[in-house]
């Protein structure tokens, strides 16, 4: 074994041996339970971050101590590869958007295979691999035959810089959460997927995930945003039509004096044609064409509105009431119309006051005076109370009128019961060119026409012409001319291509059987690895992503393809890398390269240090100083194991490491030790019926603490830095421990291989190492993860803490497990006892026993 460390021979050399081995391939169905161990995978954008390392090495440490437990380990990578920035590259640099992305691909595989991952690369899948977008396309088409897309013009969020429409969940503040732009709304005609027909059972079934965070339940629980309410009739005044009104404040409709339309509402027009209203309502909706849905109904933007001219019915008391459009009311929010209770709703009483409108109050608050009823407000009151105006149901608590206003409107035909959810459906279509096409063909004759299964995929033409602002397939003369499928003329094909969160949504499941050319997957392999049992991946994934994969696997649940209802069981989102306090990035100039570091210090000191410097689950502070603190302990550890590798391990136990330069001598039972001198009957009995010293009693005792708070750690909690602590304190421990004249060396031996096996998830590359040069034939990495010898855990003696009216004045060795009495008797006969309690009478003796003894005395 060498005497220098050098992780730049020894990193390499593993990595390619577990290559060629495929060391780290998921097995066929061999009995062993399954663990499906799941980071969220990469977009190919050319180079690894640090935050990439953080992901993988999390992950890579529960595969391989899961794969050490007995578990048949399905651990896959793949690449999330269609998107915007190849687009911009290929604009930028007259670049192939695919020459571009594959080309990155391997540079981050590469980078990967330098990190130690314990990939199953033979599962390696990428989504712009027509092998794998044909069955993107397949999906969209299931989609489709079940009732799950449609087609239809809406108001779109559309990023004019990116020249594409966005999703809700893509609009951050207003801003295309890619480049950053205000977003604006147009026109379009696009494909959705019917997510809400999904709502109620992604809202219910998150209580089926007790392994998730609740920090990303609730944000999904309030983006469905489920409400119960009742959707109520005001008729127009001089019109047949009436205007549904969706409100969770039923209670509230005595105090309504003024109603709101979303300037979108397709009545708005209707009602201002002729009229002098007509231009400045134009004027209005136009204005709000080029603000977003966050502006518009943040609370800190001015709220506005225009009166139309006319005026509707309240349908529980007949009152005439204005009609008016405003900023704060969406179109696809409800029925895109909102009853104005400025009473009851600041925002409504912000609004009745800017523009003058009646306030009128209908629950007063407990023990307040009926007589007051009609005096001012100075704010919206918003809590429960007594109900007033409200003709019969005066007096009654303003929970028990929402019930009977309910029952009320549903016998009199004024309105219904409903359920509302602010998720909206999903919209799937982007006018870009790097992403999976969607296979509908557009015909004279036929209308919409999907393509045939036998055709997919649509594939991505080359005969594209790539502008700013502009699709390049509509440039595409194999996309314009096509041929129907149903009656052979003349088509022409869909132009946009779909959402990458459509890839993104399943491929977890291509995972499960990635080479299948005959269907995205074999249900009975999907059967076999779902669900994934440990996910791992960022906090801000935890609307879009997660939610559409929930989506996509309740709806193949559906459609007969999967047995599970939910696709991850247990979810970690891991923090943030951060330097002097602020999230790395490039624009801050505060990126560390993590080649860089490898290059410098190797994988296992990189990997040692992101795992090491805070749980998983908060943000890390990138530190040079403790990267090199781990670097340094790598090297004690060689250091510690060089010193017994002299020696060849014996036939024998499995434990095989000898300590150089002493004196060896047969046990008669096959295996070689060192001699000893006698320890008498002290000690518990060990290896051959030998007993063991103190010494080596409390060594062996540290040792499965060791592996006992290690599992623990690892299994149970993914506590990564204090498993890392304990082992570099039983590493200390055994430096110690070795310098002793009569230190027993299968005890020694015992506690460096557990060292090796618990470092192994984390360091692998020196651990295989070390272990191969101690002349083990199989890897490290296959060997059984170490259980804790319960009996090794016992002590024979405890100290305890002397007390004297709670200060300390002695620590006293008891034999373990001494009762109450016991202790008390003990203490009593110490012979300093009459020095602490001399002139005093001891009134109170608390014992705690294995803890403490405190005497009271006065």
């Amino acid at each position: 074994m060498q005497e220098k460390y050098s992780f730049a021979e020894i990193e390499p050399k593993w990595q390619e041996r577990w290559l060629k081995d495929k060391a780290f391939q998921a097995g066929e169905d061999t009995g062993k339970p399954k663990y499906y161990a799941l980071a969220m995978f990469p977009y190919p954008s050319g180079n690894l971050h640090i935050g990439h390392v953080r992901n993988y090495s999390i992950v890579d440490v529960i595969a391989r101590f899961k794969r050490m437990q007995g578990y048949n380990v399905l651990h896959p990578i793949g690449w999330d590869a269609f998107g915007l920035p190849a687009e911009n590259a290929a604009i930028k640099n007259q670049t192939p958007p695919a020459e571009w992305t594959w080309k990155n691909i391997a540079n981050m595989r590469r980078q990967l295979r330098s990190m130690g991952i314990s990939y199953d690369w033979d599962r390696e899948v990428a989504t712009c691999h027509p092998g794998y977008y044909k069955w993107t396309q397949w999906m969209f088409l299931e989609f489709y035959k079940h009732g799950l897309v449609y087609k239809k013009k809406a108001a779109v969020n559309w990023c004019p810089s990116c020249a594409t429409v966005l999703a809700n969940e893509q609009v951050v503040d207003g801003a295309c959460e890619r480049c950053e732009t205000p977003v604006t709304k147009k026109d379009l005609e696009q494909w959705f997927f019917k997510i809400t027909d999904y709502a109620d059972v992604l809202l219910d079934d998150l209580d089926k995930l007790p392994g998730w965070p609740e920090k990303v339940k609730t944000m999904q629980r309030n983006w469905i945003g489920r409400s119960e309410g009742v959707e109520a009739e005001f008729a127009l005044e001089g019109r047949k039509d009436r205007i549904a009104v969706y409100t969770t404040r039923i209670d509230t409709i005595f105090g309504v004096t003024y109603l709101v339309l979303a300037p979108e509402h397709p009545l708005v027009r209707q009602l201002v044609r002729g009229s002098d209203y007509e231009q400045p309502v134009l004027d209005f909706i136009e204005k709000m064409k080029g603000l977003n849905e966050i502006s518009r109904t943040s609370n800190e933007v001015e709220k506005e509105g225009l009166f139309t001219g006319r005026y509707c019915f309240n349908p529980m008391n007949g009152k005439r009431i204005p009609i008016w459009i405003a900023n704060y009311v969406l179109v696809d929010y409800g029925t895109g119309a909102v009853m104005g209770v400025p009473a009851h709703d600041q925002r409504d009483f912000e609004f009745a006051t800017k523009y003058a409108l009646p306030i009128a109050r209908v629950i007063l608050p407990e023990g307040m005076d009926p007589g007051e009823k009609d005096a001012p407000l100075a704010a919206a009151y918003t809590y429960e109370g007594t109900m007033v105006n409200s003709g019969t149901f005066d007096g009654l608590g303003n929970e028990e009128a929402w019930e009977r206003m309910a029952e009320v409107m549903e016998e009199k035909g004024l309105g219904e019961r409903r359920v509302n959810f602010r998720l909206r459906d999903w919209l799937i279509s982007r006018q870009r060119y790097w992403g999976a096409p969607i296979p509908m063909v557009y015909c004279d004759h036929c209308g919409t026409v999907p393509v045939p299964e036998e055709d997919l995929p649509v594939l991505l033409p080359e005969d594209v012409v790539f502008k700013a602002g502009e699709n390049p397939l509509t440039s595409s003369s194999t996309v314009v001319h096509t041929q129907c499928p149903q009656c052979g003329g003349q088509a022409r094909r869909e132009t946009d291509t779909m959402d990458t969160f459509v890839c993104s949504s399943w491929y977890y499941l291509r995972y499960t059987d990635p080479r299948n050319d005959k269907r995205p997957f074999a249900p009975e392999e999907a059967a076999r690895w779902l669900n994934v049992d440990q996910y791992v991946g960022g906090v801000e994934h935890a609307i879009l992503h997660l939610l559409y994969s929930r989506f996509f696997t309740k709806a193949l649940r559906d459609f007969g393809y999967l047995q599970v209802d939910e696709p991850f069981q247990n979810l970690l989102t891991q923090g943030m890398v951060c330097m002097d306090g602020s999230k790395m990035s490039k624009s801050k100039g505060n990126i560390v390269s993590p080649e860089e570091i490898i290059n410098r210090f190797g994988a296992d000191t990189a990997r040692l240090f992101i795992l090491f410097a805070a749980p998983p689950e908060r943000d890390l502070e990138w530190s040079e100083q403790g990267v090199e603190g781990c670097y340094r302990f790598l090297n004690r550890v060689w250091r510690l194991a060089a010193q017994y590798a002299d020696i060849p391990p014996a036939a024998g136990p499995a434990w095989g490491i000898w300590p150089a330069g002493k004196e060896v001598a047969s046990d008669g039972f096959g295996t070689v030790r060192p001699a000893r001198s006698e320890a008498g009957d002290a000690g518990r009995a060990f290896g051959n019926g030998r007993t063991l010293d103190p010494a080596a009693k409390a060594m062996r005792r540290q040792t499965h603490l060791t592996i006992q708070k290690v599992t623990h750690d690892i299994g149970q909690r993914f506590n990564f830095n204090t498993a890392i602590s304990v082992i570099m304190e039983l590493v200390n421990a055994l430096y110690l421990y070795k310098e002793k004249t009569d230190a027993d060396p299968e005890v020694a031996r015992e506690a460096l291989e557990s060292i090796l096996i618990l470092l192994a998830p984390f360091a692998p590359h020196i651990t295989e190492e070390i272990w191969s040069e101690f002349g083990h034939a199989d890897s490290i990495h296959v060997q059984p993860w170490p259980e804790v010898d319960e009996a090794a855990l016992t002590q024979e003696e405890v100290t305890i803490v002397l007390q004297v009216n709670g200060k300390v004045r002695e620590r006293v060795q008891v034999p373990a497990g001494i009762d109450a009495a016991a202790l008390e008797a003990q203490v009593r006969s110490l012979p300093r006892l009459q020095e602490w309690t001399q002139g005093k009478r001891v009134v109170k003796v608390i014992t705690v026993p294995g803890k403490l003894v405190n005497l009271v005395v006065k």
